[in-house]
């Protein structure tokens, strides 16, 4: 890189003050991308009185000239962020109640949790535009994950339905020979099968079941986008019965509307309280095979309900032969704030908790159903 060109990039991280030092001065399509990072990152954060300090402008055209502005000028992962910080410092979230901001916008993960957490404030003229918006980032994340997950956790079903006697048409021959190899005869040159490997014939039946319980506080915005992809995504498996809880201080089972997750999504409400406890009664109600279930608690463990007794159900439940999976966040963020002692507290109980990344779940959910260790990425 050639020292103009180094200058030119601190130019525009600093912003021009007396004390950035470069000396630089910008012309053309360099000045238009200063004056609209300027325009974000030159003002103090909206503070929590609801001044508005930013220099965006209040009406929804001005935002969207904008937004047009940065999408011009810089890359989708770049105006991504920038969307999300105008959105946290200036306090925008309530312009994407109208159609003209939300049509101009990028759309991500990020953005739908704002819209969400708008909720019963969204007007009906916007809300087809919204849904459009979400449908949007469910499409693109849908074909990021869905053919993966099917493979992985078919091939883990279909490893966990193997039997040892099986019918002549149900052996698995392949892998009948590679467990059989140490007993090849050579004068007769062939395997002597000790031990026959076989696929389960119940091949529509259900064999797992998945309950996915996940908290829809403020802070879990995007682990709900995820989970609603992934529990379409699993309930569109035969061999799997799953579930699908959102929960805040009171809980709701959208397992119904599983086949749309954009109708999930519009059936949360993110924000509120957390009562954990509370979630894993409801979904301990519902396990009526304990030993082929699968619970997996989506949460950032800042319990408000009872504490105590959320971990004697936890315990409970792993007690009776559910594979129980704590992730603390479904999410391309990394580990968020979250509460330690909860997570000690699981992780005494055999259920460590960590986050999780959307590319990990279905390796995640492929060891949780075959009852291997799980691949707990490294802290």
């Amino acid at each position: 890189m050639t020292t103009d060109e180094r200058l030119r990039r601190w130019r525009l991280v600093l912003g021009g003050g007396e004390a950035d030092g470069t000396g630089r001065e910008l012309t053309g399509t360099d000045a238009l991308m200063d004056g609209a990072l300027g325009r974000l990152y030159d003002r103090k954060p909206q503070d929590r009185t609801g001044d508005r300090s930013g220099g965006l402008g209040t009406s929804a055209p001005s935002v969207a000239r904008w937004l047009g502005d940065i999408r011009t000028y810089f890359p989708s992962s770049v105006v991504q962020v920038m969307q999300r910080d105008a959105i946290d410092r200036l306090g925008l979230a309530t312009l994407l109640l109208e159609p003209e901001m939300l049509e101009a916008v990028e759309p991500d993960v990020h953005l739908v949790g704002t819209l969400l957490s708008l909720g019963r404030a969204m007007p009906e003229t916007t809300r087809e535009t919204a849904r459009a918006v979400v449908r949007k980032v469910v499409d693109d994340l849908e074909k990021r994950l869905a053919a993966r997950t099917r493979a992985t956790l078919t091939g883990a079903l279909d490893r966990s339905a193997r039997i040892s006697r099986p019918r002549h048409r149900d052996i698995d021959w392949d892998r009948t020979i590679r467990a059989n190899l140490k007993h090849y005869l050579p004068e007769h040159r062939t395997v002597v099968p000790e031990r026959l490997v076989g696929h389960g014939r119940a091949s529509r039946a259900v064999r797992k079941e998945v309950v996915l319980c996940i908290d829809q506080s403020g802070s879990m915005a995007a682990s709900v986008v995820h989970a609603a992809v992934f529990g379409a995504v699993l309930a569109s498996l035969r061999s799997l019965a799953t579930r699908l809880v959102v929960f805040d201080t009171s809980v709701v089972d959208l397992t119904e509307q599983l086949d749309d997750p954009v109708d999930v999504l519009f059936s949360t409400h993110l924000g509120g309280g957390t009562d954990i406890n509370r979630a894993l009664a409801y979904c301990q109600s519902r396990i009526t095979r304990p030993a082929d279930t699968v619970v997996v608690l989506v949460s950032d463990l800042y319990e408000g309900g009872i504490r105590d007794e959320m971990l004697k159900r936890v315990a409970a439940m792993k007690a009776s032969g559910v594979q129980f999976v704590a992730l603390l966040a479904l999410s391309d963020e990394g580990a968020p704030a979250y509460d330690r002692e909860h997570a000690a507290a699981l992780a005494a109980l055999g259920a460590p908790a960590f986050a999780c990344t959307p590319d990990l779940f279905p390796e995640i959910m492929a060891a949780a159903l075959e009852k291997r260790p799980l691949p707990i990425p490294e802290a």
